[in-house]
């Protein structure tokens, strides 16, 4: 496969994927005139965290809001080249994590000692907003000059669902619920490289699969772009085969 050669492809298959945009451009910007709005996305910090126990990064793919926009609204726009390895290293993915957090943390601690006070919810919601805001613009330029998923390589909340993983793994739930990316029979496989050249996170489903036949990645989104367009369809989700 070459370098670069990556496919704009339909990446949503569901109402929520091709819509759930809406939602990242009301709270990011709808959020400035109505700051409660912000309100809503500590549902969705707890939402990804949670089924991030049992599934991964499943979330990402199938119902994050900016994906949906980079997926769905990005994607036509944006050059699609391959995202430059600093950006996902573990370096930057750390780095970024610890910054973010920490401005993050501050500033929720600023808001609550308005706790009591009649703007305290408008404060609260108004940090959830520019948060928002600053996903739906450096997110959006990576993804128009790069790649449409550039931002969700070193996303703050992946990393969350990464730690939730782990953690449903070692108490050997995660195990038993997680569906893996899996392949029939791996001498079906034509090698074409076409699972990689339409993977939202440019990842290489067909040079990693295990002897279970399954793909042991903890970046893969689930998002099934791979299963869509495989052309011999011998690709599809199922539990862990190693338990």
């Amino acid at each position: 496969m070459k370098k670069d050669n990556y496919l704009k492809t339909n990446r949503a298959f569901s109402v929520v994927r091709k819509y759930g945009w809406l939602f990242t451009v009301l709270v990011a910007v709808g959020g400035l005139w109505q700051p409660k709005l912000g309100l809503l996305v500590i549902l969705i910090m707890a939402a990804l965290t949670i089924t991030s126990f049992f599934t991964g990064r499943y979330w990402c793919g199938n119902f994050c809001p900016h994906g949906s926009l980079f997926d769905v609204i990005m994607l036509p726009l944006s050059r699609n080249k391959k995202i430059p390895d600093f950006l996902y290293s573990k370096a930057m993915i750390v780095g970024f994590f610890i910054f973010f957090m920490f401005n993050f943390s501050r500033k929720i601690l600023k808001v609550m000692q308005l706790w009591g006070e009649m703007v305290f919810l408008d404060r609260l919601g108004f940090v959830f907003v520019t948060t928002y805001l600053m996903v739906l613009i450096a997110g959006g330029l990576l993804a128009i000059f790069i790649s449409p998923r550039t931002w969700c390589r070193f996303c703050p909340m992946g990393s969350m669902q990464k730690m939730s993983f782990n953690l449903g793994k070692a108490l050997g739930i995660a195990q038993k619920t997680e569906r893996r990316l899996t392949i029939t029979n791996q001498e079906q496989c034509l090698s074409c490289g076409k699972c990689a050249r339409v993977c939202p996170f440019q990842l290489t489903p067909y040079l990693e699969f295990s002897g279970q036949n399954q793909f042991d990645n903890i970046d893969c989104i689930k998002c099934a772009t791979c299963v869509a367009h495989c052309p011999v369809g011998i690709l599809s989700f199922t539990k862990d085969r190693s338990s």
